[in-house]
C-alpha cells in the first residue's frame, strides 16, 4: 500500500522543488531509508514560516541553524502558547517510542489541527547512538531530518560542552601541581606577570579579590598574608569532584589514574571520565535563561575544597569566563525540522537517569513565543515519569517559570505486558512469543505501572493523555483494557496513535485530544512536588513515597557525610535530582510493575551548584557507559557512491 500523504511546495516563488514529500510505504522501510526518500525544505524556509527572521539565524549548512536569543526580545510581548510535555511509563530496555510520539504529535498538530507547533528535544549523545539505544531522531514517518546530521555532529555543541569540561579539569590539576612546586612569591608572579614593568590583575582575579574581601586593584599594593590567600587555592586533591568527559561510551575510563608521567612529579591521583551529556556543563546549558546566567552559573561550579574546608568553584580556578567563551555558541538553539516539515529546536542532552534529561529552557521560551498563544510547543522529558517528568517539573519549570498545559504519557502494550509479568526484555535479544500474541491478563496485570505515572503527573496539577503507541502485533482487546485503566486511573484520555506507521494521519485522533486537555487545564492548579525550604532527606523521602512507591530511605556513610556538608553550605534548599535506573520505580532494574513499601538506598550526593540542583544518587549509578559485544557501530558505515550515512537507527 502507498500513499501520497504529503505533497507541497515549502517555497513555491522561488523553486519548483517539492520538500517534505512522503509516500508513505508498507512494510515500513528503517529510519535511514525513510529519512533519505524525503528532501527537507532550507532551513532558511523553515524559519520563515516559524516566524524568525533572516538576521536572527547562524547556518550551519542547508538544513540547519542556530537561533539568535534576540528573538526573545523581539517577542517579548507576544503570548504564550500551550506547553506539551511528552513522558512515558517506566520503560522496557528497547524504549517505547517517547520521540517518535514527539514528532508525529508535532506533526498532526500542524497538519491535522492545522496549528502553529514547535518540537524541542534533546541533542542526542553518540554514547548510545554507537552502543546499543542508537539515535534519539524519532522512527518510521515520525523523525527529524536530516537523521544523519542530528545524531552525529549537528552544530557541535556537546564537543563545545566537552571541551568546556574538559578545561576545567586541566585547570584544576595544573592549579593542584603548580602550587605544591612554587613559593607564594613565584605563583604571584606568574599569576600577575609584569606587561611593561606593570602588574595587572585579569577581571576574573577582581572577582576573587571580592570573594577574599580584598577590595585592593592593583597587585603592588597586596601584603604578604593578602598575596597567600590570593594565589593559594589549597585544594584538598581528595575532594575533587570534577570529572573529564567524553561522548562515547567508553567503560574503561570509569575509573582511571592521571598525573602518571615523570613530567608531574608524583602528582598521581584517581579519578575517572563521566559521559559528556552528563555533565554539569550540559546542565547549565539546558536550564540557563540567558549568557549572562551562564556565565553566572559557570562561576558557581564547585569542584573541590580546600583544606580548610572552603569550597573551591571554577570562578576561583579562573576558567568559567574561557568556559564560557566556549559555550557562547551553544547557548543559542538549532533549527531543524520533521519529516513533515513542521519546525524543530534540538538543544542540550542531559540525560535522564544521571542528570535532569530535558531539553533548554531556552529552546522552549522562544518556541513559545513564536507559536503564539493558539500554538503548541511539545517538548520531550527522558525515560518515564518517574525520571524525567519528575525533574522537567521540580527542576526545569521551577527555573524557567513556565507552567505545562498537559501532560502525554506514552504507553505501550510490549511494556505492559513485561510489567505484568511477561518474560524479561533485553537489548540485542530476541523477544519472546508472548510480546506478539494477545494476552489480556498479562496486559490487565501490567497496567499498574501505567497507572503509577497517571498518579505521579496528577500530582502536579496537570491533566494526562495516554498515547498509546501502535505495534503491529497488538489488539483491539489489549487496547481496550488499556484505555479503560487509563481513564480510571484519572487520565484525560488515551488514545491510540500510529504515527510510526502512517505519520501525522496515524496521530491525529491524538493531537485532538491534546488540543481538548490543553484547554482544560487550569494553570492555577499547577503546583511543585516539595518546597525548597525542606531539607535534602525530607525532599527525598517525599521522592520515594509520592513518586516511586517506596516507604524507607537507607544512607551510606558517605551519603549522609555529604548531605551533612552540602547542609552546611547552605545547598539543602537547592531542588533534588534523582540519579536512578530508568528500568524500574524501584532502585533496582529487575523489579517491574509497581510496588509499593519498599527500601531504597542512596550511596552518593553530589552539589551541582551551577546548575541548581543536588544529585542523589540511588542504588549503583554508573556515570560512564560501556560498549556491548555487539555494538551499533557494526552497522554504520558510508555508502561510497553517494555519500550518504548508511545503518544509522
Amino acid at each position: 500500500t502507498i500513499n501520497r500523504l504529503s505533497s507541497r511546495s515549502m517555497d513555491e516563488n522561488k523553486s519548483d522543488q517539492v520538500y517534505n514529500e512522503i509516500v508513505l510505504e508498507s512494510p515500513v522501510p528503517s529510519d535511514m531509508e525513510i529519512a533519505q526518500k524525503v528532501i527537507p525544505a532550507p532551513v532558511s524556509v523553515i524559519a520563515e514560516r516559524a516566524g524568525i527572521e533572516a538576521s536572527e539565524l547562524d547556518h550551519y549548512g542547508l538544513h540547519k541553524a542556530k537561533v539568535h536569543l534576540s528573538v526573545l526580545d523581539r517577542l517579548s510581548n507576544q503570548s504564550d502558547g500551550n506547553y506539551v510535555v511528552v513522558t512515558g511509563i517506566t520503560p522496557t530496555p528497547l524504549g517505547e517510542g517517547k520521540s517518535t510520539t514527539t514528532v508525529g504529535l508535532s506533526q498532526a498538530i500542524q497538519m491535522i489541527l492545522h496549528k502553529k507547533v514547535f518540537t524541542c528535544i534533546r541533542q542526542p549523545s553518540q554514547g548510545p547512538t554507537f552502543g546499543i539505544k542508537g539515535g534519539g531522531a524519532g522512527g518510521g514517518y515520525s523523525q527529524v531530518i536530516p537523521m544523519d546530521e542530528f545524531n552525529l555532529h549537528l552544530t557541535g555543541d556537546v564537543y563545545a560542552v566537552s571541551a568546556a569540561t574538559n578545561l576545567l579539569a586541566a585547570a584544576i590539576d595544573a592549579r593542584v601541581f603548580h602550587e605544591s612546586k612554587q613559593t607564594d612569591a613565584a605563583l604571584f608572579r606568574r599569576l600577575c606577570p609584569k606587561k611593561k614593568n606593570v602588574r595587572t590583575f585579569s577581571p576574573i582575579m577582581i572577582r576573587r579579590l571580592v570573594k577574599l574581601g580584598i577590595s585592593k586593584t592593583n597587585p603592588d599594593d597586596l601584603t604578604k598574608e593578602e598575596i597567600s590567600k590570593f594565589v593559594r587555592l589549597d585544594i584538598n586533591p581528595d575532594t575533587i569532584t570534577w570529572k573529564r568527559v567524553v561522548d562515547t561510551n567508553d567503560r574503561f575510563l570509569r575509573v582511571i589514574e592521571v598525573g602518571k608521567a615523570p613530567s608531574e612529579k608524583g602528582a598521581t591521583r584517581i579519578t575517572g571520565f563521566d559521559v559528556s551529556v552528563g555533565s554539569e556543563v550540559m546542565a547549565i546549558l539546558a536550564l540557563t535563561t540567558d549568557l549572562a546566567d551562564m556565565r553566572k552559573r559557570m562561576g558557581e561550579i564547585v569542584v573541590a575544597t580546600s583544606n580548610k574546608g572552603d569550597l573551591v568553584t571554577a570562578e576561583d580556578i579562573g576558567a568559567a569566563g574561557a568556559m564560557t567563551v566556549l559555550m557562547k555558541d551553544g547557548i543559542m538553539p538549532t533549527l531543524m525540522q520533521t519529516l513533515e516539515g513542521s519546525p524543530v529546536f534540538v538543544h542540550a542532552g542531559p540525560f535522564a537517569n544521571i542528570a535532569h534529561g530535558n531539553s533548554s529552557i531556552l529552546a522552549d521560551k522562544i518556541a513559545i513565543k513564536l507559536v503564539g498563544s493558539d500554538g503548541f510547543v511539545v517538548t520531550e522529558a527522558g525515560f518515564g515519569a518517574d525520571v524525567g517528568m519528575e525533574k522537567f517539573f521540580d527542576i526545569k519549570c521551577r527555573s524557567s517559570g513556565l507552567i505545562p498545559n498537559c501532560v502525554v504519557l506514552v504507553t505501550t502494550i510490549r511494556a505492559l505486558k513485561m510489567h505484568g509479568g511477561g518474560p524479561a526484555v533485553k537489548s540485542g535479544a530476541p523477544l519472546h512469543n508472548v510480546y506478539f500474541q494477545e494476552n489480556l491478563e498479562l496486559v490487565k496485570v501490567g497496567c499498574v505501572n501505567m497507572e503509577r505515572h497517571i498518579n505521579t503527573a496528577l500530582l502536579f496539577g496537570v491533566n494526562v493523555v495516554v498515547a498509546i503507541n501502535k505495534f503491529s502485533a497488538d489488539t483491539a482487546a489489549e487496547i481496550a483494557i488499556v484505555q479503560s485503566a487509563a481513564k480510571n486511573a484519572g487520565a484525560f484520555d488515551a488514545v491510540l496513535s500510529d504515527h510510526w506507521a502512517t505519520g501525522s494521519a496515524g496521530a491525529g485522533n491524538l493531537a485532538k485530544a491534546v488540543q481538548l486537555a490543553c484547554k482544560a487545564t487550569k494553570k492555577e492548579n499547577f503546583r511543585f512536588l516539595y518546597p525548597l525550604s525542606l531539607s535534602i532527606k525530607e525532599k527525598i523521602q517525599c521522592l520515594v513515597e509520592k513518586v516511586y512507591g517506596g516507604s524507607t530511605v537507607e544512607y551510606t556513610e558517605k551519603a549522609n557525610k555529604q548531605i551533612e556538608a552540602y547542609t552546611s553550605q547552605g545547598f539543602d534548599k537547592l531542588p533534588i535530582c534523582m540519579a536512578k535506573t530508568a528500568l524500574s520505580v524501584t532502585d533496582d532494574p529487575s523489579i517491574k510493575g509497581a510496588p509499593t513499601g519498599f527500601t531504597v538506598s542512596i550511596t552518593d550526593v553530589r552539589a551541582s551548584v551551577g546548575a541548581g540542583f543536588v544529585i542523589v544518587y540511588m542504588g549503583t549509578m554508573a556515570t560512564m557507559f560501556g560498549l556491548p559485544t555487539r555494538p551499533a557501530f557494526y552497522d554504520i558505515d558510508v555508502d561510497l557512491k553517494t555519500g550518504n550515512v548508511i545503518g544509522l537507527q
